[in-house]
């Protein structure tokens, strides 16, 4: 019986694939150790089990690397946040939004603590850019664009005092915080929930 054989292309495609992966990961797991300024792409490539000439097929630098794992993370959470101004609950939105960063809470730490804050904020703004570009505002005012910027950043400062926090507050409570305070000025006052009293269940 003949055995299986792969297309050269597919199989490399899936070298490639699983290397990628294997960097991501690597990096995941020196950020929980050591800020990216202290990380070389020798120790990336030792802890993927990758060689060194391997690493630049893939990457220029060990911060595009990171930019990488950013935008396929702020990707992930974009589907929870720009649709926030047309979803008949905000509170509920909040709370699947912090439920998500909740879930990955070590990954999100890695992250804003190993030098890709800023590139997880820029790409945040600008997919929230493009999507609500295509979207039917609620408000004239204030402008759309500032609209976006001003409601990703705070989103992204609210996510970032909540993960510093050694008793962060539980998931309803801060989302409450995100409904009342970040997305009420920008949305019609009918949409904004009760401040009525979050239930007490912290984080795990």
């Amino acid at each position: 019986m003949a055995h299986y054989r792969p297309h050269l292309k597919t199989a490399k495609d899936a070298r490639a694939m699983r290397t990628r992966k294997a960097l991501r990961s690597a990096m995941l797991k020196l950020l929980g150790r050591k800020p990216l300024d202290k990380t070389t792409i020798l120790d990336i490539c030792e802890t993927a089990g990758v060689g060194y000439t391997t690493f630049f097929r893939h990457h220029r630098t060990k911060e595009s690397l990171l930019d990488e794992i950013a935008a396929a993370e702020i990707a992930h959470l974009i589907g929870l946040t720009v649709p926030i101004a047309v979803t008949q609950d905000l509170r509920a939105a909040g709370i699947a939004l912090f439920s998500y960063v909740n879930e990955h809470r070590k990954l999100w730490r890695a992250l804003l603590t190993g030098g890709a804050e800023d590139a997880m904020r820029n790409e945040f703004v600008r997919l929230s850019r493009k999507v609500a570009a295509t979207r039917v505002h609620i408000n004239d005012w204030p402008p759309p664009d500032i609209s976006t910027i001003l409601v990703v950043s705070s989103t992204f400062e609210l996510i970032s005092w909540w993960l510093q926090q050694k008793k962060p507050l539980p998931i309803e409570e801060v989302a409450l915080i995100y409904a009342r305070i970040i997305i009420h000025p920008h949305v019609r006052s009918d949409r904004i929930p009760p401040a009525r009293a979050a239930r007490r269940s912290r984080p795990r």
